[in-house]
């Protein structure tokens, strides 16, 4: 009898877990709070003593994450004070003299100076002025800082503190235009000749003004007038003679765009002024270089550039005069010593990319690599100052010249242009290892859907992989190189911390368990077949593949369209589409087949990958969805008249055009926060990928949904947020405007008053997928 008891009630201590493991999943459970699935650690990094590792974790589910710690020796996470915190985050961004033997850091708005083997700090400055951007300068001899847009030193054996630029709001005095109409012009020059005293007044004001233009000067700073433009891109050769800054001269007759939001604390509508249209005016760009030797400024020209008139293949028969085109200069890249410099320059139309040595005493610029693309310049790696100095004549950086991103080097002495990876696979991330004798790089090469982790030599050869799981690491390197630590994660398993020793075959050891709740360990999470099938042009397009029980199957199927276009998600790792994973999951419980597609435009698969949508969205990358149907339809028996298709922001665009152009191939679609019109978007994105409006209709006239919704025949389900700052309600609007003159019917429109364009409230995310789910359960199971 006593057995009995105990047995039962253990049965009553565990019914609950039973309830939840027999609990099916529903859309009311996968939308709650983040929290409900657990909690990952985030942006990791290392002390600068290498011995302990700070992350941002929240395993106590509070409003905010905390800072956390582990040592080599304690692996037990613990949460640091909130006193130190702040100091912890400053020393992160902080900069080492090239001994590596001090740090140098700013904190709340003041200088420090860390001496790394004693650990005495030293303070620098106490002023009510913030400083900022603080660095080694002068061959280490002086402490370089920001300070109201001006650059100061500090001299470490004396204190002396320097001021070395004097950057001035509006024009140079003499060059200000006199201000004096001709009427005040002429009462002026009447009074002098009528009135003696005021004759001889100005003369002695006159003859004062000329004695003390000859007296001796104090020796002052130039000044450097900024005149109507804005300052940026400040800084300064490891020697301390050249200062290289950029000005920008906003566009004039831009128009911005407001957005309302209705629901306010105030009880009014109030107005979030958002950005411009793509085509709208653009600013210009001027780069300078200040010789502090000479006193002289002298402009970075880019009207000689090699290829700078050049034209876009699809303008190529404009026969007006080719003019040079507008680009941005970066900061010089200086080697340790200052030997040499470089420059990154980009067309604003975006398709040049020019790594320059730079003569600083000159100005001058001499071509090291150009980077043509007809469709736009892109890839890991590129446009992210992304490029560095091996040693005084060794220059690295990533290329996408072979049609995937890889890592270069060349030697400014010889011209010899180096490739030290190569392949059908990307270089994602580069850190030269401090002895310089070694890259870290992180790389895709073992299939598109992982990242992994590798030292190269660099002189090139083979490179040696650290990591080992299948899936992702993000990696932080110990400063001493002996560990890593990283976040790893799977597709069915969100990201934990780990910590390694910095070696091949090296053990991995698990630091934290919170990623995943009791609650959410319970269901049994599906990891989704990766596959590829072949499209209509024989690429093989890359997909996540869920699939029901052969018992639930019901033969209809989902298409999921992931958002950003430039974006990955049928790979191998924890996804940032985590509620549509639990989603897909849901559907396939209840019968759906899910099929989620890395379209032409994706991230990870190379160039022609990511430009297969170049002038024609809508075109490859919607043919990819409807050959992604077909195959299903062909190989998993799926009724090809019950599929459906869904997704946000570029994938609610491309479900817009998937309803509109090929009707017949989708019986239902959830098109979310969705481009309705390429010429409403914003111009960075949109000009890359489309050109401008006015100059190139073509692409878009057939890349925007909004001309062809007279094809819509399936059910068509519309969902926007009011206070969408990115794509803007306004998108929507004018497309249901166009429905209702065509007399549509089959569609509806799902507004949410307080969301932007990611949606951060658990009921809007609750009411958007019941009605998806809805959507797809009244449609595809008739």
């Amino acid at each position: 009898m006593k057995q009995l008891l105990l047995s039962l009630a253990s049965l009553l201590l565990l019914s609950p877990v039973y309830a939840q493991q027999a609990a099916p999943l529903t859309v009311e459970k996968i939308m709650r709070d983040p929290k409900w699935i657990g909690t990952s650690p985030d942006n990791l990094f290392w002390s600068t003593d290498g011995q302990t590792v700070y992350f941002n974790w929240n395993p106590e589910k509070s409003p905010a994450d905390s800072l956390y710690a582990i040592t080599l020796k304690k692996h037990t996470p613990v949460k640091t004070l909130p006193a130190e915190r702040l100091h912890i985050q400053a020393k992160r961004s902080g900069n080492y003299n090239l001994a590596r033997t001090q740090l140098v850091y700013t904190y709340q708005g003041d200088v420090f100076l860390l001496d790394l083997a004693s650990g005495k700090e030293t303070r620098i400055t106490r002023t009510a002025e913030i400083e900022s951007g603080a660095a080694f300068a002068f061959l280490d001899t002086r402490i370089l800082f920001q300070r109201s847009r001006n650059l100061f030193t500090w001299e470490l054996k004396t204190g002396l503190i320097e001021q070395l630029t004097d950057f001035v709001s509006g024009s140079k005095p003499a060059d200000r235009p006199e201000r004096s109409t001709p009427q005040e012009k002429f009462l002026k020059a009447q009074q002098l000749e009528l009135m003696d005293v005021l004759k001889d007044k100005k003369a002695k004001s006159d003859a004062a003004t000329a004695y003390n233009d000859d007296m001796p000067k104090p020796e002052r700073l130039r000044s450097l007038y900024l005149e109507d433009k804005s300052l940026g891109g400040v800084d300064i050769s490891p020697d301390g003679r050249f200062i290289s800054y950029r000005l920008y001269r906003s566009p004039s007759g831009d128009n911005n765009t407001i957005v309302p939001a209705f629901v306010t604390e105030s009880g009014y509508t109030q107005d979030i002024r958002s950005r411009s249209k793509v085509g709208a005016p653009q600013g210009s760009f001027e780069s300078f270089i200040y010789d502090r030797e000479k006193d002289t400024v002298l402009p970075v020209k880019t009207a000689d550039l090699p290829g700078i008139t050049d034209r876009p293949d699809y303008a190529r028969n404009d026969t007006g005069k080719a003019k040079p085109r507008g680009a941005m200069v970066s900061a010089p890249i200086w080697s340790d010593k200052g030997t040499h410099a470089v420059v990154e320059v980009s067309s604003q139309d975006n398709k040049d990319r020019w790594i320059m040595q730079l003569d600083a005493a000159t100005g001058k610029l001499k071509l090291i690599d150009r980077q043509r693309d007809e469709a736009w310049i892109g890839g890991p790696g590129i446009h992210s100052r992304n490029i560095g100095w091996i040693d005084e004549q060794t220059l690295w950086f990533q290329s996408e010249a072979t049609g995937y991103s890889h890592l270069y080097t060349y030697n400014v002495s010889t011209g010899k242009k180096k490739a030290l990876t190569s392949g059908q696979y990307e270089v994602q991330d580069v850190k030269p290892a401090q002895d310089k004798k070694h890259f870290y790089i992180l790389t895709n090469a073992v299939h598109p859907g992982e990242k992994q982790y590798y030292r190269l030599p660099v002189s090139g050869g083979k490179a040696e992989r650290i990591t080992s799981m299948t899936g992702a690491h993000t990696v932080s390197l110990s400063p001493d190189e002996k560990w890593i630590a990283y976040l790893y994660s799977a597709s069915n398993k969100p990201w934990e911390m780990y910590l390694q020793e910095n070696k091949a075959g090296a053990k991995p050891m698990q630091i934290t368990d919170k990623a995943q709740s009791p609650e959410f360990r319970t269901y049994p999470w599906r990891e989704p077949q990766v596959i590829s099938f072949t499209a209509r042009d024989n690429a093989k397009v890359p997909a996540r593949l869920y699939l029901p029980e052969a018992s639930r199957k019901n033969g209809a199927a989902v298409i999921f369209v992931h958002g950003a276009g430039y974006l990955q998600n049928a790979h191998k790792f924890w996804s940032n589409y985590f509620r549509e994973y639990m989603f897909h999951n849901l559907l396939t419980d209840l019968g759906f087949t899910v099929l989620d597609i890395d379209y032409r435009g994706s991230a990870g698969y190379g160039r022609d990958w990511r430009t297969g949508i170049y002038r024609h969205m809508g075109g490859k990358d919607l043919t990819d969805q409807v050959d992604g149907a077909r195959f299903l339809a062909q190989q998993h028996g799926v009724d090809p008249k019950r599929i459906g298709i869904y997704g946000g922001s570029y994938g609610g665009f491309i479900t817009l055009m998937a309803m509109f152009t090929t009707p017949d191939d989708f019986a239902a679609g959830a098109a979310l926060r969705s481009v309705t019109d390429w010429a409403h978007y914003n111009h960075g994105y949109t000009s890359n990928i489309l050109n401008e409006p006015y100059t190139d209709t073509l692409a878009y006239r057939r890349s925007s949904p909004i001309y062809f919704a007279d094809g819509l025949k399936g059910h068509l389900l519309m969902c926007h947020g009011m206070v969408d700052t990115n794509v803007h309600f306004q998108d929507i609007v004018r497309l249901c405007q166009r429905l209702i003159e065509l007399g549509k019917d089959n569609w509806e429109l799902a507004v949410y008053p307080v969301e932007d364009h990611g949606f951060t409230t658990p009921s809007s995310w609750t009411d958007e997928y019941k009605r998806i789910l809805g959507l797809f359960e009244d449609v595809l199971l008739k």
